[in-house]
């Protein structure tokens, strides 16, 4: 690429999102040159709209403050099982080794963490708490390693992730990293079998942009893309989608056309909107009236458990302690569907077989008054009999944590891609032989990550931030 008119620079980075401020970062304190290209008309991506927890331990400052002696070892345990089964087990043994160094890089890159626990199950914190459990607290994960919360996230109430890349893009500018917004990458530029720049749109106009080192793919998955998800993840076909909604598997495909290899395409995340707050004070029941998890547990985990095993609809079966027990900010505007003195009544309401949800609440309350849960291994501190009269939540009616709305498509279900292409530790990224095509990069959740069949908060923005670091030194040094 020596045609008049290029803009010439070490390295391109496509996408602003956490995994892209990380490379761009990394690659120009290596002493590059880094241009990022955004589609959107700023930074953030996805990242921006996200909870904003980023998984890190092994002993955090805000760890040890709260009390906690963790070690990558335990961390390493358990996220082997969450983001299981399949988890890269390369990927997650430099992730959790690294965790602590990892941490200090973000601190000094102004992120910033209050050092305080917020010490109950929910999908994100109605507080400025620092620190949050993600199941490493619950059944079967605190028999595989010492429990310790490593939800870290930035001092914002609910919706964490704009203060997260707030820093972070902050960060870049003073790294000397340029951006250009508007500008929708389409191509690669291939000469001699290495990838030397990009071909991009800005209104319309057609550019080009040059790098001498090599180009960066940070552009997201593919939930976005209706073609991809029914070829490849027809299980999120009709859910909404978490995204800024420009996830559409462009950075994916693009190198697909220079001869990348993809991995774990079907890989993904659901998320059903049940509170976990109700959850953990009540029971969560399939439309048999069966329990099948254990309800005080990371509500992902619940969600992959409801949605790719148990029949709908979903119902959370709480009474007016449950209730009343909640926290105001943390009840999310949900209330009851349904209520009846008996559990013949709700049965009826809510067309379960007869009997079945009678079975099911004199099992659980004979079991809590005792203080155990033999079945599922809720935590004894959530078990207590429940009593009449009895309230039933439709999960698919969503929730709205602080002012946002979490469900509009009346599925309850909302979810996103872990799939994506094949990378090295170092973003390289792999060619169907197995090779590194040279000159081209990726990381976030344009890559296979971490991740196998499961998902925890915080592994996402976590693996995205520390790949995408690794894969801008390993640019740089190009």
């Amino acid at each position: 690429m020596t045609a008049e008119g290029d803009e010439l620079v070490d390295v391109i980075v496509v996408g602003f999102g956490i995994a892209g401020a990380c490379a761009a970062i990394s690659a120009a304190e290596a002493g590059a040159s880094v241009l990022v290209i955004e589609r959107a008309g700023a930074p953030g991506g996805s990242s921006a709209l996200s909870g904003g927890e980023v998984y890190l331990g092994g002993g955090t400052s805000v760890q040890k403050a709260c009390g906690f002696d963790d070690t990558p070892a335990d961390m390493f345990a358990f996220l082997t099982a969450a983001l299981g089964p399949h988890a890269d087990a390369e990927k997650l043994r430099f992730y959790c080794d690294d965790s602590l160094d990892h941490f200090d890089w973000l601190l000094e890159h102004g992120v910033e963490f209050t050092p305080s626990l917020y010490d109950a199950p929910t999908w994100m914190p109605s507080t400025t708490d620092g620190l949050m459990w993600l199941g490493e607290n619950s059944y079967p994960f605190d028999t595989l390693a010492t429990p310790a919360p490593r939800g870290h996230r930035p001092p914002m109430p609910y919706f964490a992730g704009a203060p997260l890349m707030a820093a972070l893009v902050a960060a870049a500018a003073s790294a000397g990293v340029r951006t250009v917004v508007d500008t929708r990458v389409t191509s690669l530029v291939v000469e001699e079998g290495r990838v030397v720049g990009v071909r991009a749109k800005t209104y319309g106009a057609e550019r080009e942009f040059a790098a001498r080192r090599g180009v960066v793919l940070t552009t997201g998955g593919f939930v976005d893309n209706e073609d991809m998800l029914e070829a490849h993840v027809p299980a999120l076909l009709g859910q909404a989608k978490v995204s800024d909604g420009l996830d559409d598997g462009s950075g994916i495909t693009m190198a697909q056309a220079v001869g990348a290899a993809t991995r774990r395409m079907h890989a993904h995340e659901v998320a059903l909107t049940v509170l976990p707050a109700l959850a953990a004070r009540g029971i969560l029941v399939n439309a048999r009236g069966q329990r099948f998890v254990n309800e005080d547990t990371y509500p992902g985990t619940v969600s992959h458990a409801a949605v790719n095993h148990q029949p709908a609809p979903f119902w959370v079966i709480a009474d007016e302690a449950a209730f009343d027990d909640i926290p105001p900010d943390d009840l999310w505007g949900v209330r009851p569907h349904h209520a009846a003195e008996t559990l013949g009544e709700l049965e009826q309401d809510l067309g379960m077989p007869a009997g079945s949800l009678e079975a099911t609440v004199s099992a659980y309350n004979a079991h809590a008054a005792l203080g155990k849960d033999p079945w599922f291994h809720k935590a004894s501190k959530w078990l207590r009999p429940l009593q009449a009269p009895y309230a039933a939540v439709d999960v698919a009616a969503g929730f709205h944590p602080g002012d946002r709305e979490s469900s509009t498509n009346g599925t309850g279900v909302a979810g996103f891609t872990l799939g994506g292409l094949h990378t090295t530790v170092d973003g390289e990224v792999l060619s169907l032989t197995g090779d590194p095509i040279a000159g081209l990069f990726a990381a976030g959740r344009a890559t296979a990550g971490m991740h196998g069949e499961g998902y925890i908060s915080g592994t996402s923005l976590g693996d995205g931030s520390y790949f995408g670091r690794r894969a801008g030194r390993s640019v740089a040094a190009q």
